[in-house]
């Protein structure tokens, strides 16, 4: 099961875009707030959408007591701010296939914004459906690989937790879960003592794009940028392999 899994380049460079920006808590907070408002209250055990969003979280070093008062707001919250889900899909610089999910209070506004991105950047904004057939949507589990770990028996845990598959990468091991899994195999990972990088349901890309030409691998990262930096995109995904970056 274990070879080069090109997820771990894609997921590599939205980390990075991730810490420069520094809104991580802000979005998942809303995260929070709407799996706590459509998943069924704010108990993960009974909410497996909040389970999910819980240990995506942990996983980026939330503090226990912030996702707890996050928790607590949005189950207090009631008239408050009502946040929508949206589904964004199309083509950007390069032919590189991107999904957007939304979580926005204004629906009008995050269109107009997201079209401005798309057009300024050399992008096509697609109709429901255009893209999504193209990702595997997936939990993706990232383990810190140190020295003293054994890359059989990290395997040997992950498949019997439930993974559906495992890639051992120079820096860390992939686990690779279904959607409804992702949550019970995290805990039983961390509860086994490993280190987690990264956690979260995630929308796989099932063919990538290499970008080789410096002024298309330009226009692509400002494109993937300015995605980023809106407030109301939880969520960027594409198919674009990018050369790593000695930044």
């Amino acid at each position: 099961m274990s070879g080069h899994s090109k997820w771990a380049n894609i997921k590599k460079k939205k980390e990075k875009t991730d810490s420069q920006r520094g809104k991580v808590f802000t979005k998942l907070g809303r995260e929070i707030a709407i799996a706590v408002k459509t998943g069924g209250g704010g108990d993960p055990a009974n909410n497996s959408r909040l389970r999910d969003v819980v240990a995506k979280a942990k996983a980026n070093n939330m503090p226990n007591d912030t996702i707890a008062r996050s928790i607590k707001k949005a189950a207090g919250e009631g008239a408050g701010v009502n946040y929508e889900e949206i589904l964004y899909e199309g083509y950007g610089p390069g032919n590189v296939a991107v999904i957007l999910e939304v979580l926005s209070d204004n629906r009008n506004r995050i269109a107009a914004e997201v079209r401005h991105i798309f057009n300024k950047c050399g992008g096509n904004l697609g109709a429901s459906g255009s893209v999504a057939w193209m990702f595997d949507r997936k939990g993706v589990i990232a383990l810190e690989r140190t020295a003293g770990l054994d890359e059989d028996e990290v395997m040997l845990a992950a498949l019997d937790a439930g993974a559906e598959d495992f890639v051992a990468e120079e820096d860390c091991f992939e686990v690779i879960t279904g959607p409804s899994d992702f949550a019970a195999v995290s805990e039983v990972l961390v509860g086994q003592g490993y280190h987690l990088l990264s956690a979260e349901v995630s929308r796989i890309p099932q063919n990538t794009v290499e970008i080789t030409d410096e002024e298309t691998l330009q226009k692509v990262q400002l494109f993937l940028d300015k995605l980023e930096e809106n407030e109301d995109i939880q969520e960027v995904y594409h198919n674009a392999i990018l050369p790593e970056s000695d930044e």
